[in-house]
């Protein structure tokens, strides 16, 4: 009888994988990543047109987090490539979360818990990635690399600036053709050890965030509990950024650490999933004073769509935080930073961003100001700091 008892075990951890491997992914981010029900939008010809007619692009996104084929249409989430073609997006930056604390807030968070751990065992993800940040990193690099290659070039990973005029011009032929940026959301991903950003920007990394929702190596997140600008660790990963062509991202970072950053780098930085204090006083956004100092230095803002960044995450909340940070900044300044996939709730998934082009044009701005809000202004950033190619 007990001759049975080996296999019959071995099915039931199986068949117990199995559940844990299709199932448990799939409610976990379906109780995170939502969009809420609303009435299908509606949009003039004219704006459609419009719409059509844009290069489009979105600052953040952290789809590579979840057990989703990027390459098939999901009733899940916020962004896959079938909702970005639907969505006319031209490119979608996709970052990389590594770690993020339970009990995860705006006002202060350790560095003492990691939620990512039990979601990499959830999802089986390799065994290297269970114990490292930087295998993360490089894991979900992989994941972008992979769905590129089986995308029969309809999903291109974006190197370097060459690769991003062949993308605007083979999207002027009329091919439906979309870049996709990688990004990492916070820099513990390098494990204290500044040859990892080398490993990670010859596989493909072109933005990287210096911190998340934690104080780190690099210095003091605006969610964590010092305060502290760039740490000497911090320093050499700016500078070594700045060599390699990296773009850095201030998104999650104290405040102090943004001024050092500003003052330290040589180049202009991304701030990409963010609103406007003075229009939305949360703790996810940085005082309009940092955010001045940003634009002074070439930097442009991506307005986020979750009620963390504009307190009314409708359509015309969205729309209300664009032209307030055009007030603020410039119309050469602003951007699209979406946060989709990140544990967000949202009122519109990629494939429905042509509502933003309508409530725009019904609010008064000009064909100009949309054109560099929905993807003008993150093209000219890229064409002027990417890497030559």
């Amino acid at each position: 009888m007990f001759k049975w008892l080996v296999p019959i075990s071995g099915l039931i951890l199986l068949v117990a994988m199995g559940v844990l491997h299709w199932v448990v992914p799939a409610r976990i981010e379906r109780s995170m990543n939502i969009t809420r029900d609303h009435v299908r939008y509606e949009i003039s010809p004219a704006a459609q047109a419009l719409h059509n007619d844009m290069f489009i692009a979105d600052l953040h996104a952290d789809t590579l987090l979840w057990k989703r084929n990027l390459l098939e249409r999901s009733a899940v989430g916020h962004v896959d490539l079938p909702r970005l073609q639907a969505g006319n997006v031209g490119l979608q930056v996709f970052a990389a979360v590594t770690k993020s604390p339970s009990g995860e807030n705006y006002t202060a968070n350790s560095d003492a818990s990691d939620n990512i751990t039990w979601l990499a065992l959830a999802q089986l993800w390799p065994l290297q990635t269970w114990f490292s940040l930087y295998q993360r990193a490089a894991f979900q690099l992989d994941k972008l690399t992979d769905f590129a290659a089986a995308s029969d070039d309809h999903l291109r990973l974006i190197r370097n600036r060459a690769d991003l005029q062949q993308l605007l011009l083979d999207r002027l032929a009329g091919r439906k053709v979309t870049g996709g940026l990688f990004a990492i959301e916070g820099g513990h991903a390098l494990e204290g050890d500044i040859d990892n950003l080398d490993r990670l920007q010859q596989a493909g990394l072109r933005v990287i965030g210096l911190t998340h929702f934690f104080d780190n190596e690099l210095g003091g997140s605006l969610h964590g509990t010092s305060g502290a600008g760039l740490t000497e660790f911090g320093r050499q990963v700016v500078q070594r950024a700045d060599e390699l062509e990296l773009i850095i991202d201030l998104a999650h970072v104290s405040p102090q650490l943004v001024r050092d950053v500003l003052a330290f780098g040589h180049r202009p930085a991304l701030l990409s999933h963010e609103g406007i204090k003075g229009l939305c006083d949360m703790g996810r956004n940085l005082d309009d004073d940092l955010m001045l100092e940003l634009a002074a230095k070439g930097g442009i803002l991506g307005i986020g769509y979750w009620d963390g960044a504009v307190c009314d995450p409708t359509p015309l909340g969205i729309v209300k935080a664009i032209r307030r940070a055009i007030e603020l900044l410039g119309e050469n300044h602003v951007a699209l930073g979406s946060d989709y996939d990140g544990t967000t709730e949202v009122l519109m998934d990629t494939s429905e961003l042509a509502i933003l082009t309508s409530v725009m044009l019904e609010k008064g701005f000009d064909e100009r100001e949309i054109r560099k809000v929905m993807g003008e202004n993150v093209k000219r950033f890229l064409l002027e700091n990417l890497p030559g190619g």
